[in-house]
């Protein structure tokens, strides 16, 4: 089929753009702005429109549009005058997905990661809502065995048809989408373990250890993870750590958060292949990017990006910054913070408030809206324990990183750690 996807520059929407052009369709799209993911897209031969225009409507067989796209959009306009079926992100996954074999990673956090370590661990198809490292893209074909970062911001995990079930926490977010209601959340997640023939769990958590009823594989943390250690080789992070009764292993990364994500995909794959296979694999594992992401470093200055924009997210990766060595010798540790949207930033204000403690100094960006329209939020007073400083972008060179307002630069960073947080552009922002 001839198949056009209207926000393909979208982390998500780009990896089922390409999986469909690796399974014989011809792909274009199109995207407000172009980006270096766009850039890529056209390299591997789909021709991508910026910035949409209903031009880039000619005859195809099905839109595909990202859960950003308005009905008015231009190219939604202009298919439905030429009567093409329009279907959202949500409801291709069936058309993309039915088929396969699918092992889906659903979960408030963690489930990039989990879902890169268990591809590198089956050696398996990728759609991944992040850069491996491994293979420099957020998808990979190798079979119809697949590993998938499901989600639940918009229910769509429940169409992702999973063989295997695999939920890293289940920590309310998006609860607009579930009318803020508990229940609604709950039973979503219920269905889409039910739904499944393999069920791997991360059983302490709160939500998630009410499914005990359930035939599951389950994790318990506290019991069934232990000796961890955390350790440089050749100056890249690595986590040790026992699980169960099956020995040893050595992932890439810090935290007791990379030990979990790691054992949940360990604890799936084991359906798929002989223990020895595993510990070799995971070492095919080489992080994803925006996670803990080292951007800079000259002998003076550390520039680090991370994707952490919920605050649960956000303290697990200062807590990083302080199991890493050659990190603890910086004279200090600033962190600069995109909120990303309004609605979670609402939604979790209390929890914000308190997860960056133990930093330095705090500079705030302006909220990353994501489509959404504006809200008020006083930052100044909600923030003022910090006393921090207030923002409009940042730039980055090699060796100095400048904080700018609307009239120019505010300070210039050429010393000590940086540690940019957040899921909107302050991604580019933090690169040279």
């Amino acid at each position: 089929m001839n198949i056009h996807f209207v926000g393909i520059g979208g982390i998500g929407l780009s990896a089922l753009a390409r999986f469909l052009k690796h399974d014989g369709h011809t792909v274009s799209g199109s995207d407000m702005k172009a980006s270096p993911l766009t850039k890529q897209l056209e390299d591997e031969g789909i021709k991508v429109n910026i910035p949409h225009d209903g031009s880039a409507i000619n005859a195809q067989d099905i839109i595909i549009y990202s859960a950003a796209v308005k009905e008015d959009n231009a190219e939604l306009v202009e298919a439905n005058k030429q009567q093409i079926k329009t279907i959202s992100r949500k409801a291709a996954l069936p058309l993309i997905l039915g088929d396969k074999k699918n092992y889906c990673v659903a979960g408030a956090h963690g489930k990039s990661t989990t879902t890169a370590i268990l591809a590198s661990i089956l050696n398996s198809s990728a759609l991944i809502g992040a850069i491996s490292k491994e293979f420099d893209s957020n998808f990979r074909y190798v079979n119809d065995l697949v590993a998938f970062e499901a989600d639940e911001s918009d229910g769509s995990f429940l169409l992702s048809n999973p063989y295997c079930a695999i939920v890293t926490n289940a920590e309310p977010e998006h609860m607009e989408y579930y009318k803020h209601d508990l229940k609604t959340f709950q039973d979503a997640y219920r269905q889409f373990l039910d739904i499944a023939k393999v069920r791997v769990i991360n059983a302490e958590d709160e939500l998630m250890a009410q499914f005990s009823d359930l035939e599951a594989t389950r994790l318990y943390p506290s019991k069934d993870i232990r000796n961890i250690s955390f350790t440089l080789c050749e100056g890249e992070p690595y986590t040790a750590f026992e699980l169960k009764d099956l020995g040893e292993f050595k992932v890439w990364g810090f935290g007791y958060h990379i030990a979990l994500d790691a054992s949940l995909a360990i604890l799936a794959a084991l359906n798929e292949m002989d223990l020895q296979s595993i510990k070799t694999n995971i070492q095919n594992y080489r992080g994803i990017k925006k996670r803990f992401d080292i951007v800079q470093r000259t002998n003076g200055l550390v520039v680090i990006d991370d994707y952490a924009h919920h605050p649960t997210e956000i303290k697990a990766t200062i807590k990083s910054v302080s199991l890493y060595s050659d990190l603890k010798k910086m004279n200090k540790t600033v962190v600069i913070w995109q909120p990303h949207k309004y609605s979670r930033t609402i939604d979790n204000l209390a929890e914000f408030k308190e997860c960056f403690q133990g930093v330095d100094e705090l500079i705030i960006l302006p909220v990353y809206s994501a489509g959404e329209k504006e809200v008020k939020i006083d930052f100044q007073e909600e923030f003022k324990r910090y006393n921090p400083m207030f923002a409009e972008r940042i730039v980055s060179h090699n060796g100095k990183v400048e904080i700018l307002s609307n009239s120019g630069i505010m300070k210039s960073y050429e010393h000590g750690l940086l540690v940019g947080v957040g899921a909107g552009d302050i991604t580019y922002q933090l690169r040279p």
